[in-house]
Protein backbone atom coordinates (compact mmCIF):
# COMPACT_ATOMS: atom_id res chain seq x y z
CA UNK A 1 0.00 0.00 0.00
CA UNK A 2 1.25 3.48 -0.84
CA UNK A 3 2.02 5.98 1.94
CA UNK A 4 0.19 8.69 -0.02
CA UNK A 5 -2.76 10.19 1.84
CA UNK A 6 -5.60 11.54 -0.29
CA UNK A 7 -7.50 14.81 0.09
CA UNK A 8 -10.14 13.13 2.27
CA UNK A 9 -7.57 11.27 4.38
CA UNK A 10 -8.03 7.84 2.76
CA UNK A 11 -5.30 5.45 1.73
CA UNK A 12 -4.98 4.80 -2.00
CA UNK A 13 -6.62 1.36 -1.66
CA UNK A 14 -9.46 2.47 0.64
CA UNK A 15 -13.13 2.87 -0.25
CA UNK A 16 -15.06 5.93 0.82
CA UNK A 17 -17.55 5.50 3.66
CA UNK A 18 -20.19 3.13 2.26
CA UNK A 19 -23.73 2.83 3.61
CA UNK A 20 -26.58 0.74 2.22
CA UNK A 21 -30.05 1.49 3.59
CA UNK A 22 -32.11 -1.46 2.46
CA UNK A 23 -35.89 -1.12 2.07
CA UNK A 24 -35.74 2.68 1.87
CA UNK A 25 -38.91 2.88 -0.24
CA UNK A 26 -42.15 1.60 1.28
CA UNK A 27 -43.73 1.23 -2.17
CA UNK A 28 -41.17 -0.62 -4.29
CA UNK A 29 -40.80 -4.40 -4.18
CA UNK A 30 -37.10 -3.88 -3.53
CA UNK A 31 -35.10 -0.75 -2.74
CA UNK A 32 -31.81 0.54 -1.37
CA UNK A 33 -30.39 3.98 -0.71
CA UNK A 34 -26.64 3.64 -1.21
CA UNK A 35 -23.93 6.16 -0.37
CA UNK A 36 -20.36 6.16 -1.62
CA UNK A 37 -19.09 9.11 0.40
CA UNK A 38 -20.96 12.15 -0.92
CA UNK A 39 -22.54 10.20 -3.79
CA UNK A 40 -26.04 9.04 -2.92
CA UNK A 41 -28.21 6.92 -5.23
CA UNK A 42 -31.72 5.63 -4.62
CA UNK A 43 -32.26 2.25 -6.30
CA UNK A 44 -35.80 0.87 -6.56
CA UNK A 45 -36.87 -2.44 -8.09
CA UNK A 46 -40.37 -2.84 -9.54
CA UNK A 47 -41.67 -6.38 -10.05
CA UNK A 48 -44.25 -7.18 -12.74
CA UNK A 49 -45.74 -10.60 -13.42
CA UNK A 50 -45.30 -10.83 -17.18
CA UNK A 51 -42.67 -9.98 -19.78
CA UNK A 52 -42.34 -7.76 -22.85
CA UNK A 53 -44.20 -9.06 -25.91
CA UNK A 54 -41.00 -10.24 -27.58
CA UNK A 55 -40.36 -12.61 -24.64
CA UNK A 56 -43.89 -13.92 -24.16
CA UNK A 57 -44.10 -17.73 -24.14
CA UNK A 58 -40.33 -18.29 -23.99
CA UNK A 59 -40.26 -19.17 -20.32
CA UNK A 60 -37.75 -16.45 -19.50
CA UNK A 61 -37.88 -13.30 -17.44
CA UNK A 62 -36.35 -9.88 -18.04
CA UNK A 63 -34.30 -7.46 -15.94
CA UNK A 64 -33.61 -3.93 -17.12
CA UNK A 65 -32.58 -0.60 -15.61
CA UNK A 66 -33.02 3.15 -15.96
CA UNK A 67 -30.64 5.78 -14.60
CA UNK A 68 -31.17 9.47 -14.01
CA UNK A 69 -29.84 12.40 -12.00
CA UNK A 70 -31.93 14.90 -10.08
CA UNK A 71 -31.57 18.47 -11.39
CA UNK A 72 -29.54 19.58 -8.37
CA UNK A 73 -27.49 16.43 -7.82
CA UNK A 74 -24.40 18.43 -8.83
CA UNK A 75 -22.96 21.88 -8.03
CA UNK A 76 -25.20 23.59 -10.55
CA UNK A 77 -28.74 22.78 -11.65
CA UNK A 78 -29.27 20.75 -14.81
CA UNK A 79 -32.58 20.69 -16.66
CA UNK A 80 -34.58 17.48 -16.42
CA UNK A 81 -34.14 15.38 -19.53
CA UNK A 82 -37.92 14.90 -19.66
CA UNK A 83 -38.29 18.67 -20.01
CA UNK A 84 -35.62 18.79 -22.71
CA UNK A 85 -37.63 16.20 -24.62
CA UNK A 86 -34.77 13.75 -25.10
CA UNK A 87 -32.64 11.38 -23.06
CA UNK A 88 -28.93 12.17 -23.18
CA UNK A 89 -26.32 9.77 -24.49
CA UNK A 90 -24.63 9.44 -21.08
CA UNK A 91 -27.94 8.49 -19.46
CA UNK A 92 -28.62 5.82 -22.11
CA UNK A 93 -25.09 4.44 -21.76
CA UNK A 94 -25.24 4.16 -17.96
CA UNK A 95 -28.75 2.67 -18.01
CA UNK A 96 -27.55 -0.05 -20.38
CA UNK A 97 -24.46 -0.67 -18.24
CA UNK A 98 -26.55 -1.22 -15.09
CA UNK A 99 -28.90 -3.55 -16.94
CA UNK A 100 -26.01 -5.61 -18.36
CA UNK A 101 -24.37 -5.85 -14.96
CA UNK A 102 -27.52 -7.19 -13.31
CA UNK A 103 -28.41 -9.61 -16.11
CA UNK A 104 -24.91 -11.09 -15.85
CA UNK A 105 -25.88 -12.65 -12.51
CA UNK A 106 -29.54 -13.50 -13.26
CA UNK A 107 -30.82 -16.86 -14.50
CA UNK A 108 -33.75 -15.61 -16.58
CA UNK A 109 -35.29 -19.08 -16.84
CA UNK A 110 -35.35 -19.42 -13.06
CA UNK A 111 -36.88 -15.93 -12.87
CA UNK A 112 -39.83 -17.16 -14.91
CA UNK A 113 -41.95 -14.87 -17.09
CA UNK A 114 -41.54 -11.91 -14.78
CA UNK A 115 -40.02 -8.48 -15.33
CA UNK A 116 -37.98 -6.45 -12.86
CA UNK A 117 -37.20 -2.81 -13.68
CA UNK A 118 -34.52 -1.09 -11.60
CA UNK A 119 -34.62 2.70 -11.34
CA UNK A 120 -31.39 4.33 -10.18
CA UNK A 121 -31.87 7.99 -9.28
CA UNK A 122 -28.82 10.01 -8.28
CA UNK A 123 -29.79 12.29 -5.40
CA UNK A 124 -26.29 13.70 -4.95
CA UNK A 125 -23.23 13.23 -7.14
CA UNK A 126 -19.62 13.22 -5.97
CA UNK A 127 -18.03 10.81 -8.44
CA UNK A 128 -18.76 7.14 -9.08
CA UNK A 129 -22.51 7.45 -9.59
CA UNK A 130 -22.71 4.53 -12.04
CA UNK A 131 -20.71 2.22 -9.79
CA UNK A 132 -22.79 3.13 -6.75
CA UNK A 133 -25.93 2.55 -8.82
CA UNK A 134 -24.86 -0.97 -9.82
CA UNK A 135 -23.88 -1.87 -6.26
CA UNK A 136 -27.16 -0.61 -4.79
CA UNK A 137 -29.26 -2.01 -7.63
CA UNK A 138 -28.15 -5.55 -6.79
CA UNK A 139 -29.55 -5.21 -3.26
CA UNK A 140 -32.86 -3.86 -4.58
CA UNK A 141 -33.00 -6.65 -7.18
CA UNK A 142 -32.41 -9.37 -4.57
CA UNK A 143 -35.29 -8.10 -2.45
CA UNK A 144 -37.62 -7.80 -5.45
CA UNK A 145 -36.88 -11.43 -6.35
CA UNK A 146 -37.73 -12.55 -2.82
CA UNK A 147 -40.96 -10.54 -3.00
CA UNK A 148 -41.84 -12.41 -6.19
CA UNK A 149 -41.09 -15.70 -4.47
CA UNK A 150 -43.36 -14.83 -1.52
CA UNK A 151 -46.17 -13.97 -3.95
CA UNK A 152 -45.59 -17.31 -5.75
CA UNK A 153 -44.63 -15.69 -9.04
CA UNK A 154 -41.23 -17.39 -8.67
CA UNK A 155 -40.82 -21.04 -7.71
CA UNK A 156 -40.02 -21.78 -4.07
CA UNK A 157 -36.82 -23.63 -4.98
CA UNK A 158 -35.83 -21.51 -7.98
CA UNK A 159 -32.53 -19.65 -7.85
CA UNK A 160 -32.77 -16.61 -10.16
CA UNK A 161 -29.64 -15.02 -8.70
CA UNK A 162 -26.52 -16.96 -9.69
CA UNK A 163 -24.12 -14.54 -8.00
CA UNK A 164 -23.83 -11.03 -6.67
CA UNK A 165 -22.44 -8.07 -8.62
CA UNK A 166 -20.87 -4.76 -7.61
CA UNK A 167 -18.80 -2.01 -9.20
CA UNK A 168 -16.19 0.55 -8.26
CA UNK A 169 -14.12 3.26 -9.91
CA UNK A 170 -10.33 3.30 -10.00
CA UNK A 171 -7.85 5.69 -11.53
CA UNK A 172 -4.30 6.96 -11.72
CA UNK A 173 -3.60 10.34 -10.14
CA UNK A 174 -0.09 11.80 -10.12
CA UNK A 175 1.16 8.39 -11.22
CA UNK A 176 -0.50 6.56 -8.32
CA UNK A 177 -3.32 3.98 -8.74
CA UNK A 178 -6.28 4.83 -6.48
CA UNK A 179 -9.57 3.18 -5.53
CA UNK A 180 -13.05 4.75 -5.53
CA UNK A 181 -12.48 8.24 -6.89
CA UNK A 182 -14.37 11.21 -5.51
CA UNK A 183 -15.21 13.98 -7.98
CA UNK A 184 -12.17 16.15 -7.13
CA UNK A 185 -9.97 13.15 -7.94
CA UNK A 186 -11.92 11.99 -10.97
CA UNK A 187 -11.57 15.33 -12.79
CA UNK A 188 -7.77 15.26 -12.55
CA UNK A 189 -7.18 11.56 -13.09
CA UNK A 190 -4.68 10.62 -15.79
CA UNK A 191 -6.53 7.32 -16.20
CA UNK A 192 -10.16 6.74 -15.26
CA UNK A 193 -11.72 3.27 -15.06
CA UNK A 194 -14.96 1.63 -13.90
CA UNK A 195 -14.84 -2.05 -12.99
CA UNK A 196 -17.87 -4.35 -12.63
CA UNK A 197 -17.16 -7.65 -10.85
CA UNK A 198 -19.27 -10.61 -9.70
CA UNK A 199 -19.10 -12.00 -6.18
CA UNK A 200 -16.85 -14.80 -7.48
CA UNK A 201 -14.39 -12.22 -8.77
CA UNK A 202 -15.26 -12.48 -12.47
CA UNK A 203 -15.30 -9.37 -14.65
CA UNK A 204 -18.57 -8.24 -16.19
CA UNK A 205 -17.25 -5.01 -17.67
CA UNK A 206 -14.13 -2.84 -17.60
CA UNK A 207 -14.44 0.72 -18.87
CA UNK A 208 -11.06 2.42 -18.97
CA UNK A 209 -9.80 5.59 -20.62
CA UNK A 210 -6.48 7.41 -20.65
CA UNK A 211 -7.60 10.95 -19.88
CA UNK A 212 -4.01 12.24 -19.88
CA UNK A 213 -1.03 10.04 -20.61
CA UNK A 214 -1.56 6.48 -21.93
CA UNK A 215 -1.18 3.72 -19.34
CA UNK A 216 0.90 0.55 -19.55
CA UNK A 217 0.08 -3.06 -18.64
CA UNK A 218 1.66 -2.74 -15.21
CA UNK A 219 -0.64 0.17 -14.39
CA UNK A 220 -3.63 -1.65 -15.85
CA UNK A 221 -2.91 -4.71 -13.70
CA UNK A 222 -2.61 -2.51 -10.60
CA UNK A 223 -5.97 -0.87 -11.33
CA UNK A 224 -7.67 -4.21 -11.91
CA UNK A 225 -6.27 -5.57 -8.62
CA UNK A 226 -7.56 -2.50 -6.78
CA UNK A 227 -10.98 -2.86 -8.41
CA UNK A 228 -11.32 -6.57 -7.65
CA UNK A 229 -10.36 -6.01 -4.00
CA UNK A 230 -12.77 -3.08 -3.73
CA UNK A 231 -15.62 -5.11 -5.19
CA UNK A 232 -14.89 -7.98 -2.78
CA UNK A 233 -15.35 -5.49 0.06
CA UNK A 234 -18.57 -4.20 -1.52
CA UNK A 235 -19.89 -7.75 -1.87
CA UNK A 236 -19.51 -8.26 1.87
CA UNK A 237 -21.39 -5.02 2.50
CA UNK A 238 -24.19 -6.06 0.14
CA UNK A 239 -24.56 -9.43 1.86
CA UNK A 240 -24.53 -7.78 5.28
CA UNK A 241 -27.29 -5.39 4.17
CA UNK A 242 -29.39 -8.27 2.82
CA UNK A 243 -28.89 -10.26 6.00
CA UNK A 244 -30.02 -7.36 8.18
Amino acid sequence: MSSIVRVDGRATDQLREITIERGWSSHAEGSALISFGGTKVLCTASFTNGVPRWLTGKGKGWVTAEYSMLPRATNSRNDRESVKGRIGGRTHEISRLIGRALRAVVDTKALGENTIVIDCDVLQADGGTRTAAITGAYVALADAIEWGREKKFIGKNSTPLRDSVSAVSVGIIDGEPMLDLAYVEDVRAETDMNIVVTGRGLFVEVQGTAEGAPFDKRELDALLELGVAGCADLKDRQLAALAG
